[in-house]
C-alpha cells in the first residue's frame, strides 16, 4: 500500500495518473459506497453518486493541496454529493426534504440489497429523523468508527460540535426506538 502523499503525487503525474487512480477506487471505494449508502439509503443510488464522486475527485485533484488527508477529503466530497444527490431528488419529485427521507426509508424494504432485519429497518427510520448535521455524524461515528477528529475534517465543523451533534443523535434514536 502506498503512501496518501505518493498516491496524490502519482495522481498529479500525467504518467502515473490512470494507475493511480486505480489504487485510489480499489483503496476506496467500498467505503466510500457505505458512507454513500448511508446518506442515500439505495443501492442504485448509491452507485450513482460513488462514480460521481470518483469523476469529480478525478478532475479535481489538482485542486487538492494536502491541508487534509486525502480520505477526509474524499469522504468530504462523497458527502457533498451525496446530499446534493437527495436535494436534486427531492426537487425533482416535488418532494420537501423530509418526505424524501421518508420515502426513501419506506422504500428500504424493497430494496433487494437491504439486509437488515426488522430492527436495522427501525433503525434506520429513527435515522432518517434526524436534521442532516446529526444524520452525518451519528452515520460516521456508529457505522464507520471514525474519530471525532477525523469526522471534524470531513465535514469541517469543531470537534465540540460533533460530540455535541452526536449525543443529541443517540437521544433522539432512543426514545424514537422506545415508541410503537
Amino acid at each position: 500500500m502506498v503512501s496518501e502523499e505518493t498516491l496524490v503525487q502519482q495522481l498529479k503525474q500525467k504518467e502515473s495518473s490512470a494507475s493511480a487512480f486505480e489504487v485510489l477506487v480499489s483503496t476506496y471505494k467500498k467505503p466510500l459506497y457505505w458512507h454513500i449508502r448511508r446518506i442515500v439509503l439505495n443501492h442504485d443510488d448509491t452507485d450513482d453518486v460513488l462514480q460521481n464522486t470518483f469523476i469529480k475527485v478525478y478532475r479535481n485533484i489538482d485542486g487538492f493541496k494536502g491541508e487534509s488527508k486525502l480520505y477526509s477529503w474524499l469522504y468530504r466530497i462523497a458527502t457533498n454529493e451525496a446530499l446534493s444527490f437527495l436535494k436534486k431528488k427531492a426537487k425533482r419529485n416535488g418532494y420537501t426534504d423530509a418526505e424524501l427521507q421518508e420515502n426513501i426509508v419506506q422504500n428500504l424494504q424493497a430494496d433487494v440489497y437491504f439486509e437488515g432485519d426488522e430492527i436495522q429497518l427501525k433503525l434506520q427510520k429513527a435515522i432518517a429523523t434526524l436534521p442532516e448535521k446529526q444524520k452525518l455524524v451519528f452515520n460516521m461515528k456508529y457505522f464507520q468508527d471514525l474519530k471525532y477528529e477525523e469526522i471534524s475534517e470531513i465535514l469541517e465543523t469543531s470537534v465540540g460540535g460533533l460530540k455535541a451533534s452526536y449525543h443529541l443523535a443517540v437521544k433522539k434514536i432512543e426514545a424514537y426506538l422506545k415508541t410503537d
